[in-house]
């Protein structure tokens, strides 16, 4: 896709505390995670696997909280959507392959759980839960616990808008208010809950301005544009490591896909909307900022799509190639080790 002309640029301001090398880092991990994106929308029209959500038309918001992360150190609560942050804190192609396969190298379940749900323990990237908005207690929940043994860690979660109707999102922004917590609130915004648009979910303008209510600020920006995403993101990150306490975000951004690939988006959303919204793509748009600025030269466009096709295409073959998970593993993590409940379970004798 080509870059967008600097005229369609909502911000001119490029200043962050990032590197020529780090934006390149940045827009590479940005054509990685569409590119591999892309490639599973076909794998699951092929037949080849089950199932797919897409954070295409997402990744500004997404990247940024991956870059203002310490990977390994905070920890991070993902939506199903967030391939490229995923990406930015660690995982690779493959990681992320892995689990869409159920392979038994799923660094985060041994193939246990269904596609989208990351979760990489070197990165302290805690699982997805299938249950919409459970990441935000426990978020919040590790945030108090890092405050209690006084350590220099961050706990960020992320969601759509959708699941801020959920009373687990009310909860856990309250538990971080009351405490101080060092705990940031991502909110995707796109305006659709799987068809429900916002203004049939809410009776505010923002999200953003329930953040008061809970004691901390809220901060709404546009989340196509990386930088002010970044910028914002930082500051929120910086803020809860100091001890300032939580900050509610709210990135409004654009989903260009349908929700996932069991639903057929036509029904419910208008196709002129769609594409005056593609004009927003945050992939050109990150690629015209850094085209502008000099970081990006024109020929390494290609360049790097090409060693991202590659880098996906051997991942996609090493993840075929892996074994599944043997059915004795069926038996493993339903209790903790050593447990009665443990020896019990695996005390069965099975014919596999």
């Amino acid at each position: 896709m080509p870059a967008l002309s600097p005229q369609e640029f909502v911000s001119r301001d490029y200043s962050s505390d990032l590197s020529a090398a780090d934006l390149l880092r940045a827009y590479r991990l940005m054509v990685l995670s569409r590119k591999l994106d892309e490639r599973c929308w076909i794998l699951h029209r092929q037949g080849k696997i089950a199932f797919h959500i897409s954070g295409i038309g997402q990744e500004a918001c997404q990247l940024a909280a991956g870059l203002a992360l310490e990977p390994g150190k905070d920890y991070y609560f993902p939506h199903y959507r967030d391939l490229v942050t995923v990406l930015a804190l660690g995982m690779k192609p493959v990681d992320v392959l892995m689990g869409t396969y159920g392979k038994a190298g799923d660094p985060g379940s041994g193939g246990r759980q269904m596609p989208n749900h990351y979760n990489y323990r070197p990165a302290n990237i805690v699982s997805v839960s299938s249950p919409v908005t459970t990441q935000v207690p426990q978020c919040a929940g590790v945030a108090f616990a890092i405050k209690l043994r006084g350590e220099d860690r961050v706990a960020m979660c992320a969601l759509g808008e959708g699941a801020t109707s959920q009373g687990d999102w009310h909860e856990g922004l309250n538990w971080a208010g009351i405490n101080k917590l060092p705990f940031v609130c991502l909110v995707e915004n796109n305006n659709y809950a799987i068809s429900v648009p916002m203004d049939k979910q809410m009776p505010v303008a923002n999200v953003a301005d329930r953040g008061y209510a809970y004691g901390m600020p809220g901060v709404a920006y546009d989340g196509n544009d990386f930088f002010e995403c970044y910028n914002v993101t930082r500051e929120a990150v910086e803020r809860a490591r100091r001890g300032d306490g939580p900050t509610l975000l709210e990135a409004r951004t654009t989903r260009l896909t349908a929700h996932s690939s069991d639903d057929d988006d036509r029904t419910y959303r208008d196709r002129a909307e769609l594409e005056a919204q593609k004009r927003r793509d945050p992939l050109p748009l990150l690629a015209g900022h850094l085209q502008e600025m000099g970081v990006l030269k024109p020929k390494a466009v290609a360049e790097i799509e090409a060693e991202v096709m590659a880098e996906i295409d051997t991942a996609l073959d090493d993840a075929l190639r892996a074994p599944y998970p043997e059915p004795e593993a069926a038996l493993e993590h339903v209790f903790a080790p050593g447990t009665p409940g443990d020896r019990y379970v695996k005390s069965w004798r099975v014919d596999w």
